[in-house]
Protein backbone atom coordinates (compact mmCIF):
# COMPACT_ATOMS: atom_id res chain seq x y z
CA UNK A 1 0.00 0.00 0.00
CA UNK A 2 1.15 3.44 -0.85
CA UNK A 3 1.19 5.96 1.60
CA UNK A 4 3.22 8.62 1.05
CA UNK A 5 3.67 10.20 -2.80
CA UNK A 6 7.27 11.56 -4.37
CA UNK A 7 5.37 14.42 -5.83
CA UNK A 8 6.13 17.68 -4.03
CA UNK A 9 2.99 19.18 -5.61
CA UNK A 10 1.17 15.69 -4.41
CA UNK A 11 2.91 16.41 -1.32
CA UNK A 12 1.24 19.68 -0.84
CA UNK A 13 -2.25 18.11 -2.31
CA UNK A 14 -1.93 15.62 0.55
CA UNK A 15 -1.04 17.79 3.45
CA UNK A 16 -3.26 17.13 6.50
CA UNK A 17 -4.74 20.26 6.50
CA UNK A 18 -6.03 20.46 3.07
CA UNK A 19 -6.60 24.37 3.41
CA UNK A 20 -5.04 25.88 0.93
CA UNK A 21 -4.87 23.02 -1.71
CA UNK A 22 -8.30 21.20 -1.16
CA UNK A 23 -11.00 23.97 -1.37
CA UNK A 24 -13.83 22.56 0.95
CA UNK A 25 -16.98 22.81 -0.32
CA UNK A 26 -18.43 22.55 3.52
CA UNK A 27 -18.22 20.67 6.31
CA UNK A 28 -21.31 19.07 4.96
CA UNK A 29 -24.16 17.56 7.11
CA UNK A 30 -27.29 17.23 5.53
CA UNK A 31 -29.48 14.23 5.47
CA UNK A 32 -31.26 13.51 2.41
CA UNK A 33 -33.76 11.10 2.52
CA UNK A 34 -35.39 8.83 0.21
CA UNK A 35 -39.04 9.98 -1.42
CA UNK A 36 -40.06 6.77 -0.90
CA UNK A 37 -41.81 4.86 1.85
CA UNK A 38 -40.05 2.03 1.74
CA UNK A 39 -38.67 0.87 5.23
CA UNK A 40 -35.61 -0.93 4.09
CA UNK A 41 -34.02 1.96 2.19
CA UNK A 42 -31.60 3.47 4.63
CA UNK A 43 -30.74 7.03 5.02
CA UNK A 44 -28.16 8.86 3.47
CA UNK A 45 -25.75 11.41 4.63
CA UNK A 46 -23.17 13.64 3.08
CA UNK A 47 -20.74 13.69 5.69
CA UNK A 48 -17.83 14.96 3.74
CA UNK A 49 -16.72 17.22 0.39
CA UNK A 50 -14.05 18.53 -1.00
CA UNK A 51 -11.91 19.24 -4.11
CA UNK A 52 -8.30 19.74 -5.58
CA UNK A 53 -7.79 22.80 -7.34
CA UNK A 54 -8.27 22.38 -11.27
CA UNK A 55 -5.02 22.97 -13.12
CA UNK A 56 -5.12 24.89 -16.93
CA UNK A 57 -4.46 22.45 -19.51
CA UNK A 58 -0.17 21.81 -19.53
CA UNK A 59 0.03 24.16 -16.49
CA UNK A 60 0.72 23.54 -12.79
CA UNK A 61 -0.38 20.74 -12.37
CA UNK A 62 0.51 18.69 -15.88
CA UNK A 63 2.80 16.40 -13.97
CA UNK A 64 0.30 15.10 -11.64
CA UNK A 65 -1.28 11.77 -12.51
CA UNK A 66 -5.39 11.80 -12.39
CA UNK A 67 -5.12 8.84 -9.86
CA UNK A 68 -3.18 11.03 -7.27
CA UNK A 69 -5.19 14.11 -7.85
CA UNK A 70 -7.76 11.20 -7.13
CA UNK A 71 -6.22 10.03 -3.69
CA UNK A 72 -5.75 13.95 -2.72
CA UNK A 73 -9.77 14.29 -2.70
CA UNK A 74 -10.33 10.78 -0.74
CA UNK A 75 -7.18 11.43 1.88
CA UNK A 76 -8.27 14.78 2.63
CA UNK A 77 -12.79 14.31 2.52
CA UNK A 78 -11.64 11.46 4.88
CA UNK A 79 -9.78 13.57 7.25
CA UNK A 80 -11.96 16.37 7.31
CA UNK A 81 -15.36 13.61 8.39
CA UNK A 82 -12.41 11.94 10.99
CA UNK A 83 -13.47 8.65 9.65
CA UNK A 84 -10.25 5.97 9.68
CA UNK A 85 -9.27 4.66 6.32
CA UNK A 86 -10.04 1.16 7.64
CA UNK A 87 -13.75 1.45 7.88
CA UNK A 88 -14.52 2.90 4.56
CA UNK A 89 -15.93 -0.28 2.20
CA UNK A 90 -15.86 0.64 -1.08
CA UNK A 91 -14.63 3.39 -3.35
CA UNK A 92 -16.40 4.57 -6.71
CA UNK A 93 -13.95 7.29 -9.15
CA UNK A 94 -15.09 8.70 -12.19
CA UNK A 95 -12.82 8.70 -14.79
CA UNK A 96 -13.07 9.28 -18.54
CA UNK A 97 -9.47 9.98 -20.71
CA UNK A 98 -8.35 6.64 -18.94
CA UNK A 99 -5.35 5.70 -21.62
CA UNK A 100 -2.33 5.86 -19.97
CA UNK A 101 -3.38 5.87 -16.75
CA UNK A 102 -3.04 2.62 -15.79
CA UNK A 103 -4.81 -0.89 -14.63
CA UNK A 104 -8.16 -0.29 -12.39
CA UNK A 105 -7.75 4.09 -11.25
CA UNK A 106 -10.01 3.77 -8.58
CA UNK A 107 -7.90 1.09 -6.75
CA UNK A 108 -4.71 3.16 -7.24
CA UNK A 109 -6.46 6.16 -5.69
CA UNK A 110 -7.59 4.18 -2.80
CA UNK A 111 -4.64 2.81 -2.18
CA UNK A 112 -2.60 6.37 -2.76
CA UNK A 113 -4.80 7.83 -0.38
CA UNK A 114 -4.02 4.92 2.85
CA UNK A 115 -7.08 2.81 2.06
CA UNK A 116 -6.81 -0.86 2.82
CA UNK A 117 -6.46 -3.39 0.34
CA UNK A 118 -10.12 -4.81 1.14
CA UNK A 119 -11.35 -1.78 0.20
CA UNK A 120 -13.65 -2.63 -2.95
CA UNK A 121 -12.99 0.21 -5.34
CA UNK A 122 -14.98 0.42 -8.77
CA UNK A 123 -14.17 3.33 -11.77
CA UNK A 124 -16.83 4.89 -13.48
CA UNK A 125 -16.89 5.85 -17.00
CA UNK A 126 -19.88 7.74 -17.76
CA UNK A 127 -18.14 10.78 -19.49
CA UNK A 128 -19.13 14.20 -18.07
CA UNK A 129 -21.57 12.69 -15.01
CA UNK A 130 -18.75 10.24 -14.05
CA UNK A 131 -18.38 11.63 -10.72
CA UNK A 132 -22.12 11.35 -9.81
CA UNK A 133 -22.54 7.62 -8.43
CA UNK A 134 -22.32 7.96 -5.11
CA UNK A 135 -21.59 5.44 -3.13
CA UNK A 136 -19.56 5.36 -0.32
CA UNK A 137 -16.38 7.63 -1.72
CA UNK A 138 -17.39 9.15 -5.10
CA UNK A 139 -15.45 11.42 -6.89
CA UNK A 140 -14.18 12.05 -10.04
CA UNK A 141 -10.50 12.51 -11.46
CA UNK A 142 -9.16 13.77 -14.53
CA UNK A 143 -5.62 14.90 -15.96
CA UNK A 144 -5.89 15.81 -19.56
CA UNK A 145 -2.27 17.21 -19.17
CA UNK A 146 -1.73 13.39 -19.03
CA UNK A 147 -3.84 12.30 -22.21
CA UNK A 148 -1.87 9.55 -24.66
CA UNK A 149 -1.88 10.13 -27.99
CA UNK A 150 -2.65 6.98 -29.86
CA UNK A 151 -1.40 5.06 -33.00
CA UNK A 152 -3.82 2.22 -34.54
CA UNK A 153 -2.88 -1.08 -34.44
CA UNK A 154 -3.86 -1.28 -38.31
CA UNK A 155 -2.37 -3.14 -41.81
CA UNK A 156 0.23 -0.52 -42.27
CA UNK A 157 3.51 -2.58 -41.75
CA UNK A 158 5.23 0.30 -43.24
CA UNK A 159 4.81 4.06 -43.81
CA UNK A 160 3.54 6.92 -42.08
CA UNK A 161 1.24 6.59 -39.82
CA UNK A 162 -1.40 9.32 -38.19
CA UNK A 163 -1.72 9.92 -34.31
CA UNK A 164 -5.18 10.42 -33.00
CA UNK A 165 -5.39 12.57 -29.92
CA UNK A 166 -6.72 10.55 -26.77
CA UNK A 167 -8.29 14.09 -25.48
CA UNK A 168 -10.78 13.86 -28.58
CA UNK A 169 -10.82 9.65 -28.96
CA UNK A 170 -11.79 9.16 -25.11
CA UNK A 171 -13.14 12.61 -23.65
CA UNK A 172 -14.36 15.34 -25.80
CA UNK A 173 -15.39 13.92 -29.35
CA UNK A 174 -19.17 11.92 -29.11
CA UNK A 175 -18.53 8.47 -29.46
CA UNK A 176 -21.73 8.07 -31.83
CA UNK A 177 -22.34 11.33 -33.79
CA UNK A 178 -18.51 12.49 -33.59
CA UNK A 179 -19.52 15.99 -32.49
CA UNK A 180 -16.89 17.78 -30.33
CA UNK A 181 -18.23 18.82 -26.52
CA UNK A 182 -18.12 22.51 -27.00
CA UNK A 183 -20.25 22.43 -30.49
CA UNK A 184 -23.06 20.28 -28.36
CA UNK A 185 -22.87 22.65 -25.38
CA UNK A 186 -23.31 25.34 -28.50
CA UNK A 187 -26.15 23.75 -29.86
CA UNK A 188 -27.72 23.45 -26.46
CA UNK A 189 -27.53 26.73 -25.37
CA UNK A 190 -28.96 28.05 -29.00
CA UNK A 191 -31.86 25.49 -28.61
CA UNK A 192 -32.85 26.59 -25.09
CA UNK A 193 -32.03 30.42 -25.76
CA UNK A 194 -28.72 30.59 -23.40
CA UNK A 195 -26.69 33.44 -23.27
CA UNK A 196 -23.17 33.52 -22.57
CA UNK A 197 -24.43 35.91 -19.60
CA UNK A 198 -26.78 33.25 -18.45
CA UNK A 199 -24.82 30.48 -18.10
CA UNK A 200 -21.96 32.98 -16.03
CA UNK A 201 -24.67 34.31 -13.88
CA UNK A 202 -25.60 30.29 -13.10
CA UNK A 203 -21.72 29.48 -12.28
CA UNK A 204 -21.64 33.01 -9.92
CA UNK A 205 -24.99 31.13 -8.02
CA UNK A 206 -22.94 27.71 -8.07
CA UNK A 207 -20.43 29.31 -6.19
CA UNK A 208 -22.19 31.52 -3.90
CA UNK A 209 -24.24 28.29 -2.58
CA UNK A 210 -21.23 26.48 -2.44
CA UNK A 211 -20.11 29.23 0.30
CA UNK A 212 -23.09 29.38 1.92
CA UNK A 213 -23.13 25.10 2.53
Amino acid sequence: MVSRLSSSVVSRLLSLNCTSTCAPISSIAHQYRSASTSPNLNEVVIVSAVRTPIGSFRESLASVPAVKLGAAAIKACLERAKIPTNRVQEVYMGNVVQAGVGQAPARQASLYAGLTQETLCTTVNKVCASGMKAIMIAGGMESMSNASYYFPRGDTPYGNLQMEDGIAKDGLVDAYDRIPMGLCAEQTAKKYNLTRADQDAFAKLSYERTARA
